[in-house]
């Protein structure tokens, strides 16, 4: 049975069908299921971001139709693509453990189907499960992670557990889900963590593009320059966002806000771009954190970069790809 909306009324992302991932009869030729992740038991600071799916599915100001035509890709991406919502996979936000093997259950056996999961968070604890259950269905060490972010994320214990918001990145590389190598960080800055751990990054080969390195090289080389690594060696690729890879200016509706990250406008050019150029088999959007919002900022703006995904994904369909000298180019 469906499990519905953990909290709030049950709504699916903009209007579009509703299944239950446990029955994938009620997805089938599904392209995209949306899961909604709602825990923050992970979280070091400012909670809330238990209540990030229902802000992430609801917040916008048009019809709840299904239909969203993209003004620059001439795509409407929740009618060219089947794009399912699967509701909250049910999580307890005491219980980090429980929760972690739930929601890693329902996205690889969304992934089995050959759907791609996007995942709604929730904390940033979320990826440990969304990026394994992916590499269970893709295979381990087949998947590279572009990891959009003011923080690393690669903390070893925290708070005395090894869970956290602040380790998915450190479990996922230990755990062999995903190579060291094959890890790109965008929007890193402020400041943590010290050196012990970024000692253990350099030894796992993690490439970090700081704030301080994209504003020298600009975000289009840095981006560039990633998508290459990434791409090498692996067949796919899971793109998690953290809406704190934003200027607290842009999202503040967040856990851990840090000053001095990307723009708005920044992150959904981006997220367009990679859907639209790397083979993407599984994504998150976490950290929104709605009790901190302020007149739905944040919420609006994760709304989008969820739009910008799946609108990347359905322009690619069409044979459409990034062009540095404009906006795209038809074919391959």
């Amino acid at each position: 049975m469906r499990y519905g909306a953990q909290f709030g009324p049950d709504l699916t992302f903009l209007g579009v069908a509703a299944c239950d991932w446990s029955d994938r009869g009620t997805y089938e030729g599904a392209d995209v299921v949306v899961l909604g992740a709602p825990f923050d038991g992970g979280t070091s600071h400012r909670p809330g971001a238990r209540f990030g799916p229902q802000a992430i599915r609801s917040t916008d100001y048009l019809p709840y139709d299904g239909s969203r035509p993209h003004l620059a890709l001439r795509v409407d991406a929740l009618r060219d693509l089947n794009v399912y919502d699967a509701g909250d996979v049910e999580m307890y936000s005491g219980d980090v453990e429980r929760s972690i093997r739930s929601l890693e259950d329902a996205v690889h056996a969304v992934a089995v189907t050959g759907a791609i999961p996007l995942v709604l968070g929730g904390d940033h604890t979320i990826t440990l499960p969304d990026a394994t259950g992916v590499a269970h269905h893709h295979g381990f060490g087949t998947v590279s992670m572009l990891h959009f972010d003011a923080h690393a994320d690669t903390g070893d214990i925290e708070f005395g557990s090894l869970y956290g918001h602040g380790q998915p990145m450190r479990r996922l590389i230990e755990s062999g889900a995903l190579r060291g190598d094959r890890f790109l960080q965008i929007g890193l800055r402020g400041y943590w963590p010290g050196p012990e751990t970024l000692a253990w990054m350099a030894e796992q080969r993690m490439r970090s593009y700081e704030m301080t390195e994209i504003v020298s090289r600009g975000l289009d080389a840095c981006l560039g320059e990633a998508f290459g690594i990434a791409t090498d060696d692996c067949t796919g690729v899971f793109l998690s966002v953290d809406i704190d890879v934003c200027d607290p200016g842009h999202a503040p509706g967040t856990g851990t806000p840090e000053p001095g990250g990307l723009s708005a406008r920044q992150l959904l050019d981006s997220v367009r771009r990679i859907c639209l150029d790397l083979p993407v088999v599984g994504i998150d959007v976490v950290e929104v954190s709605p009790p901190y919002d302020s007149a739905e900022i944040t919420a609006a703006l994760a709304n989008r970069v969820v739009l910008e995904a799946l609108s990347g994904l359905a322009a690619r369909r069409r044979g459409l790809h990034h062009d540095p000298a404009g906006p795209l180019l038809a074919g391959r």
